[in-house]
Order: structure tokens, then sequence, then C-alpha cells
């Protein structure tokens, strides 16, 4: 039997993007029927937001497409998310740096930032910022759709 893999995705303050991709990741990976082979959770890589609840930007796209929104409060990534986790999967090259300095560099073969998996590698954008829920939650399926057909090649769009 195989390992379950366990994925955490992560952005600054685990209010927007991450909570986003772990709802959408783990809504694609029950359509496909993966549940007990893969699961996800998320985290921030900052302190400003913890114990709050997703952004209400955040939890208004989910709902008017129809995908459940994990229960969740923002916490703080921690160096031992560097060794329960298979995947930190950050939502920028800022991310990226910050997972590095918080889990370490050794453990850099596990951190990718999402839209790496995509063909069209780049950022998404903080919606915090720019106030783009649909922009976001756009890039957050392209690169939650890539990273699972990476995970699983022989079980693509099922």
């Amino acid at each position: 039997m195989n390992k379950l893999k366990q994925i955490l995705f992560i952005c600054h303050g685990n209010i927007c993007r991450s909570p986003m991709a772990e709802s959408v990741f783990m809504h694609l990976v029950k359509a496909r029927g993966l549940e007990h082979e893969v699961t996800a959770a998320s985290a921030a890589a900052h302190t400003d937001e913890i114990g709050n609840p997703p952004h209400r930007g955040t939890r208004e796209k989910l709902k008017e497409v129809g995908i459940p929104l994990i229960p969740h409060r923002a916490r703080l990534l921690t160096r031992e998310d560097g060794e329960k986790y298979d995947l930190l999967i950050g939502m920028d090259e800022y991310n990226r740096r910050d997972i590095l300095r918080i889990v370490g560099a050794e453990k850099a073969c596990k951190v990718k930032c999402l839209l790496d998996f995509s063909a069209r590698p780049r950022a998404i954008a903080d919606p915090w910022y720019t106030g783009n829920f649909d922009e976001t939650y756009r890039d957050v399926v392209e690169g939650c759709t890539a990273l699972l057909d990476s995970l699983f090649p022989d079980r693509r769009g099922r």
C-alpha cells in the first residue's frame, strides 16, 4: 500500500490563497476518488493573521463556484511541517523563500510554488492586495489541477 501523500499549501497570512488552494485541491481529490491517497492542509509564512478565518473574498468565491470551504483558522508554518509534509507549496517566490527560512534549506527539494506545476509557471497574485479573487481562483484551479496531474499522471482529469 502506498503512503498517504501529504501536501501543505502556504501563503503570507493563510487567509486567502492557501486556504483556497487547500479547499480546491481537496475538492479535486474527492472528484477523482483519491482521498485515500493524498491529503492537504494550509499554513501561513507570517504571523499577521494567526487564528483568523479565511478572508471573506475566499469564502464568497468558493461558495459561488460550489466548492466547500474546509473549516480553517490561520496557523503558522513550523519547522516540524518540513518533516511531516511531502510537499510544501507556496503561492509565490516570497512564500518559497519564507518556507525555506522556516523549515530549513535542507528541505528545499520539498518546496515548490503552485504554478510551477502548470504549463505557465508564475506567481499567484495575492487578492489581499489585488482584490481580484476571480483571478486568484482561476490560477489556484490551474495549479491544483496540474499538481494533482503530476502526482497521479495515470489518473488525469477523472
